[in-house]
């Protein structure tokens, strides 16, 4: 009588702490797939949905304001990875996670065809809650209505790179930015960083920017500017 041999455990039971090769020599019978399918080690982590957290409305958000740091920030509005970008010109807002999809949907129609990468510089990871209409104050903060990314003054939307002509690119990002609630500007990488709505420029310097205010006499503020001393007034004093 052949002795009885235990069963091969399948391998998504198994502690893994081997190469796929040494896997493979030891349990052929319970893998049959190849090492170039198995996912190796990797620091990269999971590409994410960029429209809608992964972890979902945990805790309710509160509406908020952007994080700006004291003093003015030139943080977020440069073009980094692309060629060509979309930069918000106005006031800080909130932009709807549909509305961010619309404005991508108005770049891949009017590129069809076009070999080019998109880069989101944004993410809608807030959390926007509501009541209902003609509902009596109180009674809580309201259900889960929609997500939605805080987008700060001067902030970079969209980033293109690829082999395309500037003025299709531009016509693309005027697109996007129709769909868009508020006002952008058309950006090329190597532009000058803005802080609030000044562009550091034409000898304009961060550490100038971020300088405390000069305190202005009393005069000089009024307008009634001193005249300057002439030498027959010294003389006649």
């Amino acid at each position: 009588m052949k002795p009885r041999l235990p069963p091969i455990l399948p391998p998504c039971s198994l502690r893994v702490t081997c190469s796929a090769a040494q896997f493979l020599f030891r349990f052929p019978r319970s893998c049959s797939v190849t090492p170039s399918t198995l996912r190796t080690f990797s620091a990269t982590s999971h590409p994410q949905n960029w429209l809608f957290p992964k972890r979902g409305h945990t805790q309710k958000n509160r509406k908020g304001r952007c994080r700006v740091p004291t003093g003015g920030s030139t943080r977020g509005t440069t073009v980094v990875w692309g060629d060509y970008g979309l930069r918000m010109r106005d006031h800080d807002r909130r932009i709807s996670s549909q509305q961010l999809s619309v404005g991508v949907e108005a770049i891949k129609r009017r590129l069809r065809g076009e070999r080019y990468r998109l880069y989101t510089r944004v993410a809608a990871n807030i959390g926007v809650y509501s009541s209902g209409n003609e509902s009596r104050m109180g009674k809580g903060k309201g259900s889960f209505d929609y997500w939605a990314a805080r987008v700060a003054v001067s902030q970079i939307v969209f980033e293109i790179s690829g082999e395309l002509h500037e003025q299709v690119v531009r016509d693309a990002m005027r697109l996007a930015g129709n769909k868009l609630p508020g006002l952008y500007e058309f950006v090329k990488k190597g532009d000058p960083p803005v802080m609030g709505l000044t562009k550091m420029e034409a000898g304009v310097t961060l550490d100038e920017m971020k300088r405390p205010r000069v305190k202005l006499p009393a005069d000089v503020k009024t307008g009634r500017i001193l005249p300057a001393a002439t030498p027959n007034a010294v003389a006649s004093a």
